[in-house]
């Protein structure tokens, strides 16, 4: 998967659309000093979006946007 196309959003969010779901926009929050993923306004043209194509989006982004190691260190992900 790549992230295609990402802009700022109203109220600190991101927009973006990754090239397996090229119909679906995907909105990201920031929380502390990375970003997670918000909402899906998913289309039906493309396939349905799973928990690991999710968590694959959020590397992504915060790579892109230099969070990744903020992203790394989470809660979640040290357990």
């Amino acid at each position: 998967m790549e992230l295609t196309k990402w802009s700022y959003s109203k109220r600190y969010n991101i927009k973006a659309q990754f090239n397996e779901y090229p119909n679906s926009l995907v909105v990201f929050r920031r929380i502390k000093n990375y970003y997670f993923v918000y909402t899906v306004q998913w289309s039906m043209n493309d396939p349905f979006v799973t928990k690991k194509a999710l968590e694959e989006m959020e590397w992504l982004l915060n790579r892109e946007l230099g969070t990744e190691e903020d992203y790394r260190q989470r809660k979640q992900f040290r357990k």
